[in-house]
């Protein structure tokens, strides 16, 4: 039983002293559950102790992962960019644990199985029978034990019909993450019995990288029950090469999406003798006890008994066996030696098929919480500013790891060790309505989403951006569209501010400047006091005086009226933020350049690509003078025009041909009857064909010089929008004509005539039956509908006459 004394609650560090000048920072606080001022425990020279939970690296990280990565890379940059704190930033990766041992060592049976090199095991055909049997049994109960593998789709689809349709199992809620990996289940049997079924009719190589796809997901359990405790062991490669590959990927995925590297990586099987050593001392302040198999445990009766809190992070999930049951791992011993079910293991014996590493227990290898206490408290000492991870992390991961860090540094008669002073926790990302999670397998990895341009970094990190980052985000249309407006805002900011830097206003309007001046001082304030309310980067975007009000401001403006001064200056800010929430690569927050990539045309481009604008716009202004072009102009216009020299070394091959190409045609309509006309059409085709298909696009724009820009994803957005609807457009046009067409050919046919068939057999004067063909007189309702019939056919020959001018006799 838990002891009945008053429990420590969280201590804010020491006030600053006033000189310190530390900002008014508050950060939501997952131990206090609420926003707290944050001083750092090195107040005096602005040091900052940051751990974070990295990744447990067995598989490629998905977009659920890069919104814990990135999140945290963003309020990293805001602490050092932004409010100028020295932050040393430690994370570690998780390269031995339960599913690392499982996955390690199912890929390396699966190999052997597919290369024929596992020894001494059943066919094939029967293990592949069995495998795809014990699967079913465990994911899927409802389907009866020994169904056939070629029945078992039609009776899934029979047992879990509501499923498939996306249904709930429970009326009473709405379908969630049970049906979800019910259907993930549902799916993968459908996928490995449609695979044994092809190999089996000589339709699919079992080598080959399609079976192998299709199938893996019931053999490698199976193959596991089997063969795991067989293995080597002691060949840690087995394990390793898994989770050196997926390190490398996951590093190159999080720097894909422009992720500050760590400053420190740790990882858990570099740090053995100081798990060890760890866990011994925690044994020696009493709070850890030895079993008989060589394990060790968390004793938290003794913890709290001893004054100290457990669970302070979620105190409702003290007694969640299941979440406990999930933090000690699938493959931990169940001991009856535990002295209460809520201890937790800080070293695991290892049994038959798991690696180990000696300790004074026996050979064995660290539980899964010690790892990052050890190595923290290694890196950064007694006590840490910041600790972070995914939310999923909060219990029971970051609470013992709590408990077992502030029993490690407990001295003797000292209680209520304080190991960290914020907790700041990721909120998850969830696509219509349900976690990303590999569990559930409804996840896009980075790279893919990266390669297939689904996202691109930047547009994924201003959704993330736009969402808080403690609470969950719902990746919606809505949220996308909002995304893709604001970064095409700022994007069109950026091009018109640096092109409006490129011809200085003569004669700048004070009034206009003065007031563009006091938004910027209003915006830099706001964003200030958002960034300052935990990192509120939602609001210092597209809030009250937030940067897009800004840019609103400075767009109503008239252009000509703005000073450069002025311009620079909300230019030059703009930059830097979007600099600090690593919106521009590696751009410094203190770059003198403005703007973000992706606003410039290639620099072999432009010098082509500026004669081109400049010999168009000359063009296209005297053809659309009063007076119109004349030949003698266009030849003058175009002599004017100086060649570029080629340039050898650059890819300009392409931008140099339209140049070319555009003075060979414009010179040759000189001879044009209607000269402007043909130069207009030139000129359009100039800027909507063949530099578009250069990705560079011209912006006309009345009485200033075109604007020339790259072609970006929101330009062919609305470029494909504007062609569906002309395309929609046409297709209706299409359509109507194709009707109009129907009723003409129809209407040929004289009302008088249109029931003089086989199917009657007498008519009165007006055409109408009275008898069918059998001789029957035509009923009285009969004939109303036959009357109405013909009124209609009437309608449609009188205008079928008239549009064709045909006799009315004839």
């Amino acid at each position: 039983m838990a002891s009945t004394r008053q429990q420590p609650s969280w201590q804010p560090p020491p006030d600053p002293s006033p000189e310190d000048q530390l900002p008014l920072l508050k950060i939501y606080n997952s131990l206090t559950k609420t926003k707290n001022l944050f001083v750092p425990i090195d107040s005096k020279r602005r040091k900052v102790t940051w751990y974070a939970c990295g990744p447990t690296v067995y598989d490629d990280a998905h977009l659920g992962h890069a919104r814990n990565y990135v999140s945290t890379d963003i309020i990293r940059r805001i602490m050092k960019g932004f409010f100028k704190y020295d932050v040393r930033f430690v994370m570690n990766i998780t390269d031995v644990d339960d599913k690392i041992i499982v996955r390690g060592r199912q890929q390396y049976l699966l190999a052997k199985y597919l290369s024929g090199a596992l020894k001494q095991h059943p066919p094939s055909a029967k293990i592949r029978s069995a495998a795809l049997e014990a699967y079913v049994e465990k994911s899927l109960p409802k389907v009866s034990n020994g169904t056939p593998p070629k029945a078992i789709k039609e009776v899934v689809e029979q047992k879990y019909a509501d499923v498939i349709a996306g249904k709930s199992l429970d009326p009473s809620r709405p379908a969630g993450d049970d049906e979800a990996k019910l259907k993930m289940h549902i799916k993968t049997v459908f996928s490995a019995t449609e695979a044994i079924q092809l190999l089996e009719e000589n339709r699919l190589e079992e080598s080959s990288e399609d079976f192998k796809n299709n199938v893996q997901d019931i053999l490698l359990p199976y193959l596991d029950s089997l063969y795991g405790a067989t293995i080597d062991a002691s060949d840690h490669a087995i394990f390793t090469n898994l989770t050196q590959k997926f390190e490398a990927r996951f590093m190159e995925d999080v720097r894909a999406l422009n992720c500050l590297d760590p400053d420190d990586v740790t990882r858990v099987t570099e740090y053995g003798p100081q798990i060890v050593d760890f866990v011994k001392k925690i044994e020696e302040n009493e709070f850890g006890y030895k079993t008989s198999d060589g394990s060790v445990y968390f004793d938290i009766k003794a913890f709290e008994d001893a004054n100290n809190s457990y669970a302070r992070l979620e105190p409702g999930s003290r007694n969640d066996q299941g979440r406990q049951a999930d933090g000690e791992g699938k493959l931990t011993l169940q001991t009856t030696e535990k002295r209460s079910p809520s201890d937790f293991a800080l070293w695991k014996s290892s049994r038959p098929g798991e690696p180990s590493w000696p300790s004074p227990w026996g050979e064995g290898r660290p539980g899964w919480h010690i790892e990052c206490s050890a190595m923290a408290s290694d890196k950064l000492g007694s006590q840490i500013d910041i600790h972070s991870g995914g939310i999923d992390l909060a219990f029971p991961h970051h609470d013992n790891e709590l408990a077992q860090s502030e029993a490690y540094w407990l001295q003797k008669g000292e209680h209520n060790h304080q190991w960290v002073n914020y907790f700041m926790h990721m909120g998850h990302l969830s696509i219509q309505g349900s976690k990303m999670s590999k569990s559930l397998k409804n996840f896009t990895t980075i790279r893919e989403a990266l390669s297939r341009g689904t996202w691109t970094p930047r547009g994924l990190r201003i959704v993330f951006l736009l969402g808080n980052w403690a609470g969950p985000i719902e990746i919606t249309e809505d949220l996308v569209k909002e995304g893709s407006n604001w970064e095409d805002k700022v994007n069109n900011f950026f091009i018109n501010a640096k092109d409006a830097l490129t011809r200085p206003s003569p004669n700048p309007d004070a009034k206009v400047n003065d007031e563009l001046q006091e938004a910027l001082r209003n915006t830099q304030q706001a964003v200030e006091l958002a960034l300052c309310n935990s990192f509120d980067t939602r609001e210092a975007m597209n809030g009250k005086n937030g940067m897009s009000e800004l840019i609103s401001t400075y767009n109503s403006a008239k252009n000509g009226s703005i000073s450069s001064d002025t311009i620079s200056a909300i230019a030059n800010w703009i930059t830097s933020i979007v600099n600090i929430f690593g919106l521009n690569g590696e751009a410094s927050p203190n770059s003198e350049i403005i703007g973000w990539s992706g606003i410039e045309i290639p620099d072999s481009a432009k010098p082509y690509v500026e004669s081109v604008s400049r010999l168009r716009d000359q063009l296209r202004s005297r053809a659309r003078s009063a007076k119109g072009l004349t030949a003698q102009e266009l030849q003058t216009t175009v002599g004017a025009i100086a060649e570029v020299p080629n340039d050898q070394e650059s890819n300009s091959s392409s931008y140099q041909q339209v140049l070319q190409n555009f003075k060979a045609e414009a010179t040759s309509l000189a001879s044009s009857p209607n000269l402007s006309k043909a130069v207009l059409s030139l000129t359009d085709r100039i800027r909507d064909i063949d530099l578009w298909n250069c990705d560079i696009y011209l912006e006309d724009r009345e009485n200033e010089p075109t604007l020339i820009r790259p072609v970006t994803r929101e330009l062919r957005a609305a470029r494909q929008e504007k062609e569906d609807r002309e395309r929609a457009k046409q297709l209706a046009k299409a359509e109507r004509e194709k009707q109009a067409a129907a009723r003409a050919e129809k209407g040929r046919l004289s009302h008088l005539d249109m029931f003089r068939t086989s199917e009657y057999s007498a008519w009165n004067e007006e055409g109408i039956p009275t008898k069918d063909a059998e001789g029957v007189d035509v009923t009285k309702s009969r004939e109303k509908k036959l009357r109405k019939d013909q009124a209609a056919q009437k309608k449609l020959h009188e205008a079928w006459i008239s549009a064709s001018g045909a006799n009315v006799n004839s």
